[in-house]
């Protein structure tokens, strides 16, 4: 992948929280159909960079998706034009139904996206079995492969999902894992942030780890197992 042939190209991004500078430069790309992972110990800004290339915190540089230049753009409008979210707490609606859930990530009713409600049952096979359940009564696992079919009902290009394994039990971790891997095969492009080093390693075609709010090594999950350094300095406790 060139300098600048990746679907989302993040440069020298900085964020606040305050007086806080939280994104120091940071410099990150992901091409078509990967998944990119992103790696580093709590409180770096790695949910942070998620929010901030979304349009939910102020941010200044340069966030361009194909090409188009994000920065200063609404979160609906980066959301419109193919960026899809899923958030560390889920942020399921617990007294709407699972099909109502997946109906409110429709972004437009007047042309269909790729993804309709049977092609998200087909991936979740489980949530067609629990439709009319209230989203509150499920799992975490599967308020979490809610979230993530809520964020497809709308159709994204690039999804970016924040520790989606998190409180899972570890059949649901590998289970997680593989529908990553799926989605990536289906054409989706991913920005992965995820503490579990093994299951980032596996699913993950580049990594990106974050230390002090900006980018401090980037390559492959090969190059990152021949890094002694970098994983001792940036990851291990």
């Amino acid at each position: 992948m060139g300098n600048e042939a990746g679907m989302l190209v993040v440069k020298d991004l900085h964020a606040y929280y305050g007086k806080s500078h939280v994104l120091q430069g940071v410099d990150l790309q992901v091409g078509e159909k990967q998944i990119c992972g992103l790696l580093g110990r709590n409180g770096v800004g790695r949910s942070t960079t998620l929010k901030a290339i979304m349009g939910a915190v102020a941010a200044r540089g340069s966030v361009r998706f194909r090409g188009e230049e994000m920065i200063g753009l609404p979160p609906y409008d980066i959301a419109r034009r193919g960026v899809g979210i899923v958030p560390e707490n889920r942020d399921v609606f617990p007294m709407l139904t699972v099909y109502e859930n997946l109906l409110i990530g429709v972004k437009s009713t007047r042309k269909p996206g790729r993804w309709s409600m049977d092609d998200v049952l087909d991936l979740f096979p489980h949530l067609r079995r629990r439709l009319r359940t209230r989203a509150g009564f499920l799992s975490g696992g599967e308020q979490q492969m809610l979230a993530i079919g809520r964020t497809l009902m709308g159709d994204p290009a690039l999804i970016m999902i924040d520790e989606p394994t998190e409180g899972l039990a570890p059949q649901m971790v590998r289970q997680v894992g593989d529908l990553l891997e799926q989605l990536a095969s289906l054409g989706l492009a991913i920005l992965l942030v995820e503490q579990k080093l093994d299951i980032i390693m596996r699913v993950s075609h580049r990594l990106a780890v974050m230390g002090h709010g900006r980018i401090v090594f980037s390559g492959t999950p090969d190059e990152l197992r021949a890094n002694r350094g970098v994983r001792e300095e940036w990851l291990e406790i």
